[in-house]
């Protein structure tokens, strides 16, 4: 009983890997932080206002943190083509591969309500952390002039370093991800 128990819950592990179609015409699993220490997931939106500001310092997260982590942009609008998601790309210099969740799998699955909004997991696919890149803005329409933290790179340098990651994690602030119809 207790091995048919260990194969069934291997095999449930094994179906719960989620493959999502990106800008590059591959597929990727999201989870997946290969020989990296974590995946950093930036749920963004070329439609949400308040993504626009963000991009470069999510540009620079990738640049600074992509040797020792794994980068994705993920548009969860089911809304969003693969084209308009190129265009994004492009427009905003991004070099991490985007990916399109228009199921909305992936949003759903960490639980991002968000954009911009950052998950961090773990190479076991545990969320490590979740909320803000920064304090650039401080409510849906409270931006400051420039932010006086860093969140999200303080739990990627803990992580790096094999420290606990700060227990006050920030709700992300900006738009909804528009629900399915």
């Amino acid at each position: 009983m207790k091995h048919l128990l260990y194969a069934l819950l291997m095999l449930t592990s094994v179906a719960s890997a989620l493959e999502l179609p990106a800008t590059d015409g591959k597929t990727h699993d999201p989870a997946a932080a290969g020989d990296k220490k974590a995946v950093v997931l930036f749920f963004v939106s070329p439609f949400c206002s308040t993504t626009r500001p963000f991009m470069p310092e999510i540009n620079q997260i990738a640049a600074d943190y992509s040797d020792r982590v794994v980068v994705y942009l993920v548009h969860s609008d089911p809304e969003i083509t693969t084209e308009v998601a190129l265009e994004h790309a492009i427009l905003s210099e991004v070099k991490a591969t985007v990916l399109l969740d228009k199921e909305q799998a992936l949003a759903k699955q960490l639980k991002a309500k968000i954009t911009p909004e950052a998950v961090v997991l773990s190479p076991k696919a545990e969320t490590l952390y979740q909320g803000r890149i920064n304090d650039l803005y401080l409510g849906p329409t409270k931006r400051q002039r420039a932010a006086t933290t860093k969140d999200l790179r303080d739990a990627l340098d803990a992580i790096l370093s094999g420290k606990p990651v700060p227990t006050l994690q920030h709700e992300a602030q900006g738009c909804k991800i528009s629900s399915m119809k």
